[in-house]
C-alpha cells in the first residue's frame, strides 16, 4: 500500500452523506470514500485530505462549512477543530444531533456486520443526566517531550497542549497538574470517585516492545490522593483501585446495571455467570436478584479488579470471584450450569471463540454491555448463526461529544 497517495494535502469541496462509525462523515470523490471529520451530514464542506495511503479511501477535516446543517452549533471547547485535540469527535453538533447520531451509526453496524434490522428494537439514544460537559470522571493526558502535559491529536502522536478539558469533571477536566511539566513520563492520569476524592497518577513507558512495534502497558504509581477510589452503583459501595476500570461518566455504573437487571430479568434462586466482571459492579446486582437461594460467578483476569471485586461483594456470600482470563477452555470447564450469562468485554469484544464457548453453557439469556457497537455486532452475528437472536437492545450516550456509544443487548434462543 503507497504511503503517500495522490490526494493528500489537496482541498476538496465535498457534499458530506451518511454517518460513519469513529466519528466522521462519508463525503465521495472521484469514487473514493472520503471520511471527513468536523462535518455533518447534509452539509457541503471545503475539505483538506489529511490522509491518503491510496486504496479507496481517504480522510480529511472540514476546513469551511459552505453550506451548515441546522444541527450546527459553535463548539464550546476552544481545541476542538480541524488539526486539534482528537478528543472529542462532536463538539459541532447539538446534543440531540449528537444521540441521533449514534443511533444510526449503532443501526448501521448491525445492518453491515451483523446482517441484521435493530430499527424495531432500538428507540433511540437514551440520555445520562449531566449535560454535555463536565462529565468525564478519568482523564489521561499525554506528555510530550519536554514534559508538558495535553491530548493527542486525531490519528496522531502529536500533541495538543491544553489548560483544561471541558468533558472532564472538575478537578479532573481543570486538574492542577495541567499546569506543571512532567519530565520523563508518558502521561499524567486524573480520577475521581462518587466523593470528589481525587487522585494523580504518573505513566511511564512499560519495558520492551509487544509485537508489530507497539508500546507495552505503562507503568503506573500513584504521585497524590487515595490509591482506592469510592463509587456506587445501584444504592451500594464500590471500592476501586485509582487506576482501575470503572464507567468514567458518573451515572453510567447505575445506568447499565439498571437496564442489564430490566433486560436479563434474573430470578432468585437462579444461577448466573458475568463475565469479565471487573471490581463486581454487575455482579453485584445480579447477586442482590437472584438472592440467598441463588448464585452468581465472576470470572476476571485483573489481580487488582479480583481483589477489589472480593471485597466489594463480601456481604454477598451468595457472590463469588475467579481469577482467570475469559477463554473458551476456562468456560468449558465451568462447575455451574448458568440460567443467565453476562459479559462487559473489552473494546474488541468476546470474540467468535468465546461467544460459541458461552452459549454451549445453555442459558435461558445472555445480557451483553457493549462500549463498541462494531464488536457488539460482530458478537451478535456469532450468536445468530448459533441459533440465537437479539431480542432486546438499548444504547446510552454514555460519552458526549465524542463517537462512543455503549449498549446494552439481550440474546436468546431461537
Amino acid at each position: 500500500m503507497a504511503e503517500r497517495g495522490p490526494l493528500l494535502g489537496a482541498t476538496l469541496e465535498l457534499d458530506v452523506g451518511t454517518v460513519a462509525h469513529g466519528g466522521s462523515c462519508v463525503a465521495r470523490h472521484e469514487g473514493r470514500a472520503v471520511f471527513v471529520r468536523h462535518a455533518l451530514p447534509g452539509e457541503r464542506v471545503r475539505a483538506l485530505v489529511t490522509e491518503d495511503r491510496g486504496g479507496g479511501y481517504c480522510f480529511a477535516d472540514a476546513v469551511e462549512v459552505l453550506a451548515a446543517s441546522p444541527e450546527r452549533v459553535e463548539p464550546p471547547c476552544p481545541y476542538a477543530g480541524p488539526g486539534r485535540c482528537g478528543g472529542c469527535d462532536w463538539q459541532h453538533a447539538s446534543a440531540p444531533a449528537q444521540r441521533d447520531l449514534k443511533a444510526s451509526v449503532v443501526r448501521e453496524q448491525f445492518t453491515r456486520l451483523a446482517h441484521l434490522d435493530v430499527s424495531d428494537l432500538l428507540e433511540g439514544v437514551e440520555e445520562l443526566p449531566g449535560g454535555l460537559l463536565g462529565w468525564r470522571t478519568r482523564n489521561v493526558y499525554a506528555v510530550d517531550r519536554g514534559g508538558h502535559p495535553g491530548l493527542r491529536r486525531h490519528r496522531s502522536h502529536e500533541i495538543e497542549p491544553i489548560d483544561r478539558c471541558l468533558i472532564g469533571a472538575e478537578h479532573v477536566g481543570n486538574a492542577a497538574a495541567l499546569g506543571d511539566t512532567w519530565a520523563g513520563l508518558s502521561g499524567i492520569e486524573v480520577a475521581r470517585g462518587t466523593e470528589e476524592d481525587t487522585t494523580l497518577l504518573a505513566h511511564r513507558p512499560g519495558p520492551g516492545r509487544q509485537s508489530r512495534g507497539r508500546r507495552p502497558p505503562d507503568r503506573v504509581r500513584v504521585v497524590t490522593g487515595p490509591s482506592t477510589l469510592h463509587h456506587r452503583a445501584l444504592g451500594r459501595d464500590f471500592e476501586v483501585e485509582a487506576g482501575g476500570f470503572w464507567q468514567v461518566h458518573p451515572a453510567a455504573a447505575d445506568a447499565f446495571a439498571r437496564a442489564l437487571l430490566d433486560t436479563v430479568q434474573p430470578e432468585p434462586g437462579e444461577t448466573a455467570v458475568d463475565l469479565y466482571c471487573g471490581a463486581g459492579a454487575l455482579t453485584a446486582a445480579l447477586a442482590v436478584a437472584v438472592g440467598a437461594s441463588g448464585s452468581v460467578v465472576g470470572i476476571e483476569s485483573s489481580v487488582r479488579a479480583v481483589a477489589d471485586a472480593t471485597a466489594n461483594l463480601a456481604d454477598l456470600p451468595q457472590a463469588s470471584v475467579r481469577l482467570e482470563r475469559v477463554t473458551p477452555t476456562v468456560l468449558a470447564a465451568l462447575d455451574v450450569a448458568p440460567d443467565v450469562v453476562v459479559l462487559d468485554p473489552p473494546r474488541a469484544g468476546a470474540g467468535r471463540e468465546v461467544m460459541t464457548a458461552l452459549l454451549a453453557l445453555h442459558p435461558r439469556t445472555v445480557g451483553y454491555v457493549a462500549c463498541d457497537p462494531a464488536a457488539l455486532a460482530r458478537d451478535v452475528a456469532t450468536a445468530v448463526t448459533s441459533g440465537w437472536r437479539l431480542s432486546a437492545l438499548r444504547a446510552f450516550d454514555a460519552f458526549p461529544m465524542t463517537h462512543h456509544v455503549e449498549c446494552v443487548a439481550r440474546l436468546d434462543p431461537a
